[in-house]
């Protein structure tokens, strides 16, 4: 054993197979000459009753000293418990970015990964995912290993995608399809949440122990709170009623009416089975919303349509609002959407603006915000259980109300009030009517009960 300097290193002969040259000032630090004349430093050590070495690096790129100072760290790590050859091997096996959503995407599809309520996530939402993962944070992160992520990280790739740095204008797999990317606040913050789930997926899977999403502030979201004026109201309605006398874009004026003298959203509509329309009760009981199985308390002129409904042709379909093909839905409403209002005030405004005017005029005729919550299936107030048989008679009264009001604003009708009346003739006029309607019993049959 000699003390390994430069003079010594520079003085090694190669032999015909590889050997090592020990220091003997630093034990476990040594020289391992190759046949081939290379040489590199190494770290012998012991750690759970095996020995293990460790390359250092290269004489050359590394000095003796430098080798030698990096020996007694290591060393060191070893004294403390630690196993520096095992974390090596770690690190050089850690997953990327892009790697983990390749396996968080096969679980997804599969059905493995839960979203709300532990339900599997359905397609629609799946299919946004995709979106978010291979047009955001792949191309930002992908290649990072998930181990090595920080904070940091994360909040430069949230201010990335709010710049616009990962606009792009590409094809989808639909015919002619095209995605636009633009990014922004409001993607940013989505990806991001979408991100913290995946990290969080990772932690379930032991690749990770903390998840660095946690703590990053994103922008907040932008809720979209346009909602139709009584003016655009009445355009609607002319909107509508020209449609269906032209008998072009008739189906989809009649979903687009559905949708605003409901609140639901535009996918429950399009989607809405026959066997879903309780007539009886007066309410839609769908069998799998967003928020999974919901009824949804229906008004009278809704109710009154889709009785209608029921007698013609198209009826015996299994959908509501068929499509070209047996067993399919409509499938034309998006394109038929834009060309009906594209030469009106209202071009531009979407489907979930008829859903949020919906709750608005609710709240403008006086109903409680669990109320208006039930009525178009919010998570915080919609009615999920399917042993409900009967609805409560006071979110069909609010649903009548509701549907009345947006269907005289459709027709034209200007109304002088903007609260549902609760003044004490209105109130003692109504509960004359219904007692009015309850039948007494005749004397005799008083007698015969005594």
């Amino acid at each position: 054993m000699t003390k390994l300097t430069k003079r010594t290193i520079d003085a090694t002969q190669t032999r015909s197979k590889d050997y090592v040259i020990w220091d003997e000032e630093l034990p476990g630090f040594g020289l391992r000459v190759f046949a081939s004349g290379k040489r590199s430093y190494v770290v012998q050590y012991r750690t759970a009753g095996r020995s293990r070495r460790y390359t250092i690096g290269l004489h050359g790129v590394w000095t003796p000293e430098e080798a030698r100072r990096e020996a007694k760290v290591l060393l060191g790590q070893v004294a403390r418990g630690g196993n520096p050859a095992e974390e090596r091997k770690l690190d050089r096996e850690a997953i990327t970015v892009k790697e983990l959503c390749t396996r968080y995407l096969e679980d997804l599809n599969n059905g493995l990964v839960l979203g709300k309520r532990g339900r599997p996530k359905k397609a629609t939402t799946i299919s946004t995912d995709v979106g978010r993962i291979e047009r955001h944070i792949v191309p930002l992160l992908g290649s990072r290993r998930v181990r090595d992520l920080a904070k940091s990280d994360i909040t430069q790739a949230m201010k990335d995608i709010m710049a616009g740095k990962t606009r792009a204008n590409v094809k989808t797999d639909k015919l002619r399809g095209r995605a636009i990317v633009r990014g922004g606040a409001g993607t940013a913050a989505r990806t991001i949440g979408l991100f913290g789930g995946i990290l969080t997926y990772a932690m379930e899977l032991g690749i990770i122990e903390q998840n660095p999403v946690h703590g990053v502030r994103k922008p907040k979201d932008q809720v979209n709170a346009r909602r139709l004026s009584e003016q655009e109201y009445r355009t609607l309605g002319d909107t509508l009623r020209k449609a269906v006398e032209d008998g072009q874009n008739e189906t989809t004026a009649e979903i687009i009416r559905v949708i605003a003298l409901t609140g639901c959203r535009r996918s429950e509509v399009i989607g809405l089975r026959c066997g879903e329309v309780d007539i009886e009760g007066s309410c839609l009981r769908l069998t799998d919303s967003k928020e999974g199985a919901s009824v949804r308390p229906i008004g009278l002129p809704v109710l009154e349509y889709l009785e209608g409904r029921r007698g013609e042709e198209n009826g015996a379909q299994d959908y509501v609002f068929p499509g070209w093909k047996d067993d399919t839905s409509f499938g034309s409403f998006p394109r038929q959407w834009t060309k009906l209002l594209k030469d009106t005030d209202l071009a531009g405004i979407t489907p979930h603006v008829l859903r949020h005017s919906f709750a608005s005029i609710g709240n403008d005729l006086g109903f409680t915000e669990a109320t208006i919550a039930a009525l178009v299936g919010h998570s915080r107030g919609t009615v999920t259980s399917r042993y409900i048989h009967t609805v409560d008679t006071a979110l069909i009264m609010a649903a009548d109300s509701i549907a009345g009001y947006i269907q005289g604003l459709l027709d034209g009708v200007a109304f002088t009030h903007t609260a549902y009346a609760l003044d004490r003739a209105s109130r003692k006029s109504a509960l004359a009517h219904f007692l009015g309607q309850t039948k007494p019993e005749s004397s005799e049959e008083t007698q015969a009960v005594a």
